[in-house]
């Protein structure tokens, strides 16, 4: 059973990295949790580490000015890592040691119009499946699209075998606070279709090493990272060898004991600590 904490303070005898997820835990896309503010500021006083790693297929920068738009200055935590800003990293590296002259024709989906997640790759944006030599899937735009669009949309690119790259694999979402299909359901459909993903963020690899090579490798030991999602945060935690805090709020906030339960035990994870929220 985990251990039920009120705060963050419970935890600062154990660990001085703290990897923190970011919708749901820390705002729900629209405005802080409550005592969110709060609680990174005790970290920053108390000596703390901290670092958010989020599942947004964007790149840092946009989310560096997207969490000071909601009222976190980029003071108050050490460091932000994204699954798009991770992905980005790997795929021009890729790109680079192929040493392909022609640019990729890239079918690239977003929940908006923020092209930052493949600017300055060598791929030119297509806008069939027909066309595509790769499927890149950032972020949802759920709140417009229904699942169905989407499965139209990728049919033919699956069915031709094109390699997609999801770097957001998040299957539950928060747009403008209300939830919906993540990205990580529109990658799970091009797999329904047939086609093979290549999934870049929580709780794969990549994500973490990349965290704790900003924070200087901090012991395993002293690492705790602090979520919403089995599936991705406590799940990616248990993989990479840390401790995990489960915070009810975002996707959690609806689970009851008995669904949580069930959750843990589907993906093989359990939370060594939860909270009701994120507070110093």
């Amino acid at each position: 059973m985990p251990q039920e904490i009120s705060g963050l303070r419970e935890l600062y005898d154990q660990y001085d990295l703290f990897l923190l997820d970011q919708f749901g835990v820390l705002h729900d896309s629209r405005h802080p949790y409550p005592h969110a503010v709060a609680a990174l500021k005790d970290l920053r006083s108390a000596g703390k580490r901290s670092v958010i790693i989020s599942n947004s297929g964007k790149r840092r920068v946009y989310n560096n000015t997207r969490m000071e738009g909601i009222g976190f200055e980029n003071a108050l935590y050490d460091d932000l890592v994204t699954s798009g800003e991770v992905a980005w990293n790997i795929l021009r590296r890729e790109m680079s040691a192929a040493g392909t002259g022609s640019a990729i024709k890239c079918l690239f989906i977003t929940g908006d119009d923020d092209r930052s997640p493949v600017d300055g790759l060598n791929v030119q944006l297509v806008d069939t499946a027909a066309e595509a030599d790769v499927v890149l899937i950032s972020s949802t735009g759920g709140d417009r699209f229904p699942q169905e669009h989407y499965r139209h949309l990728l049919r033919d690119a699956a069915s031709k075998g094109v390699p997609c790259v999801c770097t957001n694999p998040d299957k539950i979402a928060l747009v403008r606070g209300t939830r919906t299909f993540g990205a990580g359901r529109i990658a799970e459909i091009y797999e329904e279709l047939g086609g093979e993903v290549r999934w870049l963020g929580k709780p794969f690899p990549e994500i973490y090493q990349f965290a704790c090579a900003l924070a200087g490798n901090v012991d395993p030991a002293r690492v705790v990272c602090v979520g919403d999602s089995v599936e991705h945060d406590i799940a990616g935690a248990r993989d990479a060898g840390f401790d995990s805090v489960l915070v009810r709020d975002g996707i959690a906030t609806d689970l009851g004991a008995a669904e949580l339960a069930a959750l843990e035990r589907q993906h093989n994870a359990f939370a060594n600590f939860t909270m009701d929220t994120f507070a110093p």
